[in-house]
């Protein structure tokens, strides 16, 4: 399917690329035959050269043989015992991640040593200012950009963190190896090295053994930020702002960032039970703690480098108050040392040792410490020195190491025996103010007085003022963190937060200002050099990431808002709300909006299912749009569906607000309509035209959203609900209406693009998808999202995650000032619809209609056993049914990746072109695919898929495992997709699957298959024997490996 070589599949040097795989693969082989022996080695070996073998046969056209060779190779694993097919399946499995680390290693290596790459934004930038546009508009349009990226959590991330962490050592490995100043004892040490590292691989267990929680898939995601993005986005604005400053004369503005990230791990709870408010609370807080940590340390590193004394006089007057406050606070605290009262002990244990939510105290990388980075660590970062935070800087698990420790052995026992909760509380809190009284005597010691303090330069005075207010930060969200225990909810009542707000940053702005002056002074002292140094990048992090790293998108199905208002207004005697028709539906809510009182009683009892969606708006209300992005609505269809959720969302911020006598932070939430079905794409226009029509939501979204609309559009359910071609073309002609709706009422409109990596759910290379979206579409704003194992494939490495967003920003740069073509003329459109409606009948009449189907699709591939491999918190279906129409898109699509059959991608396709050509129309069809960019991709991703499918593979799928009676589908089926293949390449013109312009990525997918057909041999193996001993254990062990294998050889998985 989508490969993650396919937006930059050229920049691959394939000589040396296979040098590095061949050397792997020998290291592979010696780890193999230290750890199972020279027999088991021989025989791995073997397989790999038979399939080797019958793979050059069947590209040489010579299919006897190597059908010859394929038969002797089933013989071979079916004579096999457990324990040799399991490490057969391992043995191969890695091998295939070992041939991937070394592609993304050669694409990074080709990088380095090309001048100017394609789709730069050097390149593009060129190419615009070449083609006519003035630098004026140029700079302009780059700088209002607006791109963000939506990071998910869905369940298509095969390989474990551990083992994740594993590969990129392995890449670094491979990227210092290519250090031309290595001696020859060098060399030696780094391939000791690598065998170490492929040594520690093999002997960790590639399983998952338990389903993630919602709390550990956001880790996850915000592990890439820490591993990777951290590091790219100042490396990327660079790359922008030099190209600009190259093209047009002026760089990037120091707070302009064209690009942001989002997420919906932790806050996208359709159809997953398991992501509650209490998730959705703990993930916003949890990322929050992460983001004030990571800049903890740019300030501590920022404050070694910035050690001069010259500075603006503005600047000199900040440091220069700063020491004031400090000094008079050193006073007060002199004088609370000597008179320390229970009031005080009583604040400070507030912030007394306690833990996170379950598996949050684990910050994002616990299993490696890529980029120097602090994790793991049990301790929040503490100040270094005083400043308003000292008092409320407290004992972890342990207090701090001090003089006064040596007296707590002999501290006095509580009074009270009565409980023993409450003599620990009060031990607590004595060893509290006992070792913060003796702490701070001895930090006198090392700390500067402050009279010596006058002499430390200003930029550190600042930017140590920074520190104390992001530590304060830190301990504002414990407590907070603290709340969110039950365990500590008696020990808290009477512990409120009390810290002075202006004691810590609120929001990005707080945090830029000190770091913009201390910009601007070094720019005035003629220190430029240092001003765009370490200081820019900490600047332009925060205006990227801002206080929460990533906003956390909250995401429900329409139904469940219906349900919850249904309980309202039965509980208020007003009838059944989902009873209504859309008309009356409006009408009641668009008069409960103008109203200005709460709708939902505070004590009204009702189901759980209802409460969850309750607790969520009031979590979100909490929250605000500080910590959270949009409001998703999945399976939306009608105007009320949007109404509803900006009805529960005012009534929970009402309630908030008079709860806490104030309003609530933030501003309301953007709420989405995502359209997935076709019939939904098709009505997605009106529905935002009765929504714009409506007085109080147009007046809502000018007000509160700058008169920005945004329509998410779904590319999974509609590709499962009429197939891929017909997917494509409802969701082109519903971003077209959308479009035009919105400029009917002269407001904006940013697209949400809801990919998967697969071609089958939208997949497909980020430049090619974004130049072929309808004229007027991308206007310089677009939101996308990229899921599971793309996820570490685009951002997983520093050097690839900058490719990434090069693209990104060039591709909506290009869709902005140069506008794919439209259809040449209504025969186009024409056709188009005619080729979508023949090919939807004949998918529909064979996945929905034919009763055979469902059974075949059961036998035939392992989507029964996919629910194993524990990769995502989600069930696999959206409710217990065993039906298609149930299934996510997910599991269809991963189903049919494993077996190469890649049935979802192109069934249909043929029966449609072909349906057209027969007609007459072959040079139309040729004309649109050399003219219209949207045509043109949508065939050649069929094209790559095309190239990725195996029949040979298919057909011993069906042979072993389906029925006889049932065989003959999976034969029609083999020839549909011959059938679709003859008559796609005849409108591309080319010779074969992926002939076109990426030979390469051909030549990358061939290199593969010695060592993924073996893999599906396996697995059809491991089926059969499961299939009749299901309870077999190192079976299902032997099947979720090749699984993992063949997601690794297809580069991706649903």
């Amino acid at each position: 399917m989508t490969d993650t070589t396919d937006d930059i599949a050229v920049e691959i040097s394939f000589q040396s690329y296979e040098d590095d795989c061949k050397m792997l693969g020998n290291l592979l082989l010696e780890v193999l035959q230290r750890e199972a022996g020279v027999q088991m080695r021989d025989k791995v070996d073997r397989n790999r050269i038979l399939a080797q073998s019958a793979c050059h046969m069947r590209m040489a056209g010579i299919d006897d043989t190597a059908e010859l060779l394929e038969k002797q190779l089933v013989s071979e694993i079916s004579k096999m015992s457990t324990e040799e097919a399991l490490t057969l399946a391992r043995a191969f499995s890695h091998y295939l991640n070992l041939m991937g680390i070394a592609e993304v290693h050669h694409r990074v290596r080709r990088q380095k040593k090309v001048a100017s790459l394609s789709k730069s934004c050097d390149d593009i930038f060129n190419q615009l200012r070449q083609g006519g546009v003035p630098p004026g508009q140029l700079y302009d349009t780059v700088c209002k950009q607006e791109v963000e990226i939506v990071l998910t959590a869905h369940p298509t991330q095969i390989n474990r963190r551990t083992l994740q962490y594993k590969h990129l050592r392995l890449s670094n490995l491979l990227d210092y190896r290519d250090r031309h100043d290595l001696t020859s004892e060098d060399r030696d040490m780094v391939i000791e090295d690598l065998v170490r590292e492929i040594t520690s691989i093999w002997q960790t267990d590639e399983l998952r053994h338990h389903k993630p929680t919602p709390v550990d898939e956001a880790r996850a995601g915000l592990n890439i930020v820490e591993q990777s993005l951290w590091k790219a986005v100042p490396h990327y604005l660079r790359r922008v702002s030099t190209a600009l400053k190259k093209h047009t004369g002026k760089p990037l503005p120091l707070t302009c960032t064209p690009i942001r990230f989002g997420s919906w791990m932790g806050g996208d709870r359709d159809g997953n039970p398991n992501v509650t408010a209490k998730v959705t609370k703990d993930v916003s807080l949890l990322s929050r703690w992460m983001t004030i940590d990571l800049y903890i340390r740019e300030v501590d590193s920022l404050s070694f480098e910035l050690s001069m004394n010259r500075c603006s006089d503005g600047l000199s007057k900040l440091a220069h108050d700063i020491l004031v406050l400090e000094s008079e606070y050193d006073v007060h605290q002199s004088w609370n040392h000597h008179c320390f009262n229970r009031n005080q002990v009583k604040q400070q244990a507030a912030a007394l040792p306690t833990q996170l939510p379950a598996r949050a105290d684990q910050p994002s990388c616990t299993e490696c410490n890529v980029g120097q980075s602090h994790y793991p660590r049990s301790e929040f970062p503490r100040t270094a020195r005083p400043g308003p935070l000292k008092q409320l800087d407290v004992p972890e698990s342990s207090p701090p190491k001090s003089p006064s420790q040596n007296s707590l052995s002999s501290m006095p026992k509580s009074p009270s025996q009565n409980s023993l909760r409450n003599a620990s509380l009060v031990a607590k809190r004595r060893m509290f103010a006992e070792s913060q009284v003796g702490r701070s005597s001895f930090q006198k010691l090392l700390e500067p007085t402050p009279t010596q303090r006058s002499g430390i330069g200003p930029y550190r005075i600042v930017l140590g003022n920074i520190k104390d207010k992001l530590l304060m930060h830190v301990y504002v969200l414990r407590v907070q963190l603290m709340k969110t225990q039950r365990r500590l909810e008696l020990l808290l009542e009477d512990l409120p937060c009390d810290s002075d707000p202006l004691d810590y940053y609120h929001t990005s702005d707080q945090l830029l200002e000190p770091l913009i002056k201390c910009h601007e002074s070094l720019q005035e002292c003629g220190s430029g050099v240092l001003a765009d140094g370490r200081l820019t990048d900490l600047i332009r992090r925060v205006a990227t990431f801002g206080m929460v790293l990533m906003k956390l998108d909250l995401r429900q199905e329409s139904g469940r808002h219906a349900e919850t208002l249904d309980a309202v207004t039965k509980y208020l005697d007003m009838g059944t709300y989902s009873e209504w028709d859309e008309e009356k539906k409006l009408e009641f809510l668009t008069r409960e909006l103008k109203g200005k009182r709460p709708l939902v009683p505070p004590n009204m009892e009702v189901a759980s299912d209802v409460r969850e969606v309750l607790d969520t708006f009031r979590v979100a209300a909490e929250l605000g749009s500080d910590s959270l992005g949009a409001y998703v609505i999945s399976m939306a269809s009608n105007a009320s569906d949007v109404l509803a959720v900006e009805l529960l969302q005012k009534d929970a911020r009402l309630a908030v607000s008079g709860e806490i006598g104030k309003p609530c932070p933030g501003g309301t939430l953007r709420v989405v309509p995502l359209f997935e079905t076709v019939k939904d794409l098709r009505e997605a226009g009106s529905v935002i035209r009765k929504l714009l029509s409506i007085d109080w939501y147009r007046d809502h979204i000018i007000k509160n959203h700058n008169g920005h609309q945004e329509v998410m559009v779904g590319y999974s359910d509609s590709g499962k609900d009429a197939g891929r071609f017909t997917a494509a073309w409802e969701l082109y002609k519903a971003q077209e209406d959308v479009v035009a709706a919105c400029n009917e009422y002269d407001i904006k409109v940013t697209l949400f693009h809801g990919r998967g990596g697969s071609i089958g759910r939208g997949g497909g290379p980020t430049y090619l998808a974004i130049q072929s979206q309808p004229p007027g579409s991308v206007m310089g704003t677009l939101r996308a999202t990229e899921q599971g194992e793309m996820i570490q494939a685009k951002f997983g490495l520093s050097q690839i995650a900058v490719r990434q967003l090069e693209i990104y920003t060039t591709a909506v740069l290009l869709a902005t000032l140069r506008p794919p073509q439209p259809p040449r003329e209504q025969k186009w459109r024409n056709l188009m619809e005619e080729i979508s409606k023949i090919s939807c009948q004949n998918y529909r009449s064979v996945v929905y209609e034919n009763p055979e189907f469902l059974p075949y699709f059961q036998e035939a591939t392992p989507q029964a056993e996919l629910g194993f491999l524990n990769i995502g918190s989600r069930p696999t279906r959206r409710k217990a049914s065993t039906g298609i129409g149930h299934l996510r898109a997910i599991p269809w699509v991963f189903a049919w990746t494993q077996t190469r059959f890649v049935l979802p991608a192109w069934l249909g396709v043929g029966a449609g072109l072909r349906g057209v050509c027969e007609k007459g129309h072959t040079e139309d069809l040729k004309a649109m695919y050399k003219e219209w960019p949207f045509f043109q991709s949508t065939i050649d991703l069929i094209e790559m898929v095309l190239g990725k499918a195996d029949t040979f593979i298919s057909k011993h799928y069906d042979e072993v495992l389906v029925s006889e009676s049932r065989r003959h589908l999976g034969d029609e089926l083999r020839m549909e997709l011959l059938g679709t293949e003859k008559v796609v390449l005849v409108i591309s013109g080319h010779e074969k699957p992926t002939g076109g312009n990426n030979r390469i990525l051909r030549r990358l997918i061939e290199s593969r298959l010695p060592y993924l057909n073996p893999m599906n041999l396996l697995q059809v193996e491991a089926l059969k024997r499961l299939r009749s001993d299901d309870d077999n254990k190192e079976l299902r062990d032997i099947l979720l490996i090749t699984i993992n294998g063949i997601a690794a050889g297809m580069r991706n998985t649903g």
